[in-house]
C-alpha cells in the first residue's frame, strides 16, 4: 500500500451519487450544496466551471473538473447566463425562487435536465467526506483543478457513460467503483503535471528510500516503529534517514507518524464505535491512557471529547450528507 491509496482510501465512494445531466442552452446552475469534492466530466458539448472568486474555465468534451467545496460556484453553458436552477444541500434542486424541480426535469435513470437531446451531456459525482485522513487529501488540491482530455488517456468516461444510466443487480458497487477509478486517475495524472504542485507526500512517495519509510508506516502504523527500524528496513543510517525524510516530506518519521495515527484514530472514533482502548491499540498506542494523552497534546480534546463534538456536528448537518443517489451538476 502506498500513501496516495491510503489517503483516497478515506473519499472511497458508498452508495455513487452520480447523475448524467442532458441540457440545451440557455442554461446555468448554482451550486451550493456544500459537498467538499465534487467531479464533473463532459461527455458532449461544452460547460462553463465559473468559481465565484476566480476565472470562468471553459470545459470540453473529455475534460474533467474536479472541485474543492464547500464553496458555491455556477456550472454553465457561457459565463454570462444567469443562474435558472440552484443546488442546495442534500442535493435540493429549485428554481432561483424555491420551487421544487426534482420531478420537472428527470429524465429517467440517474438522467437529469431541461431537454433529452440536449447538446451538452455532463456526468457528475460527489463526495461526502469529513473524516481526518480525507482531510489531509482535500488540502493537498486547490479550489478547482481541470484536466484537460487531450493530458491524459483513461477509458474510465465512456465506461461510466454506459454504465450510469443502467439499473441492474449490483449496479450500485460498479457505480462506486468507477467513481473511485475516475477520481484516482484524474489526481495521479494531475500531480504528474509540474503546474499541479503535488504535495510532499507524494513526491517523496517516489524516493527509493523515503518511499519505502512511507509505504511501511501507512501499511503498519500499529507496530512500534523507531527510526532505527526503519533505517534498517530501508537499508540507510539512522541519520541518513531522518535527514532524507525530513527534507522530502516536511517532518520527522516519528512526527509524521504520530500524525498519522492521530488521523486514523479520530476517523475511527468518528465513524465507529469502539472503545478508545481498542481505537488505541490498532493505530499503535498500548493503552487508553497513551492515545488520549497523544490526542490531547496535538488536538487540544480528549478522544471522548472529540467523538462527542463529531457526532453532533455530523448530527447537525445530515441534510449534506447526499442522500440519494443522484446528484445534479
Amino acid at each position: 500500500m502506498d500513501a496516495l491509496t491510503d489517503f483516497l482510501d478515506g473519499p472511497r465512494a458508498r452508495g455513487a451519487f452520480l447523475l448524467r445531466s442532458i441540457l440545451s442552452p440557455p442554461w446555468s446552475l448554482r451550486i451550493q450544496d456544500r459537498a467538499p469534492l465534487a467531479l464533473a466530466a463532459v461527455v458532449r458539448g461544452e460547460a462553463w466551471m465559473v468559481p465565484d472568486d476566480g476565472d470562468p474555465v471553459r470545459l470540453g468534451p473529455g475534460d474533467v473538473a474536479v472541485i474543492r467545496g464547500p464553496a458555491p460556484y455556477t456550472v454553465a453553458d457561457d459565463p454570462v447566463t444567469p443562474p435558472q436552477v440552484v443546488i442546495h444541500p442534500g442535493q435540493h434542486c429549485t428554481t432561483l425562487d424555491g420551487q421544487d424541480l426534482a420531478g420537472a426535469m428527470s429524465l429517467g435513470v440517474r438522467t437529469w435536465g431541461n431537454d433529452p437531446d440536449g447538446s451538452a451531456v455532463i456526468l457528475t459525482g460527489a463526495y461526502q467526506m469529513r473524516g481526518e485522513i480525507s482531510r489531509r487529501l482535500l488540502e493537498a488540491l486547490p479550489p478547482m483543478l481541470v484536466l484537460p482530455e487531450d493530458a491524459w488517456d483513461c477509458p474510465i468516461i465512456p465506461l461510466l457513460t454506459d454504465e450510469i444510466v443502467k439499473d441492474e443487480p449490483g449496479q450500485e458497487a460498479v457505480l462506486d467503483r468507477l467513481l473511485d477509478l475516475l477520481l484516482i486517475a484524474v489526481l495521479r495524472a494531475w500531480f504528474s503535471r509540474p503546474e499541479a504542485g503535488a504535495p510532499a507526500w507524494y513526491r517523496a512517495h517516489g524516493d527509493p528510500v523515503v518511499g519505502k519509510a512511507l509505504r511501511l508506516l501507512h501499511n503498519n502504523p500499529a507496530h512500534p516503529w523507531t527510526v532505527a527500524d526503519l533505517a534498517a528496513e530501508t537499508g540507510v543510517s539512522r541519520a541518513a534517514l531522518a535527514r532524507r525524510f525530513t527534507e522530502l516530506v516536511g517532518e520527522s518519521p516519528m512526527a509524521f507518524l504520530t500524525g498519522w495515527r492521530l488521523a486514523m484514530a479520530a476517523d475511527l472514533l468518528r465513524e465507529t464505535n469502539a472503545t478508545v482502548g481498542a481505537v488505541a491499540r490498532q493505530v499503535g498506542y498500548g493503552s487508553s491512557f497513551a492515545l488520549s494523552a497523544a490526542f490531547k497534546r496535538v488536538r487540544g480534546v480528549s478522544p471522548q471529547e472529540y467523538r462527542a463534538g463529531a457526532r453532533a456536528s455530523g448530527a447537525g448537518h445530515a441534510d449534506v450528507s447526499l442522500p440519494h443517489r443522484a446528484r445534479a451538476v
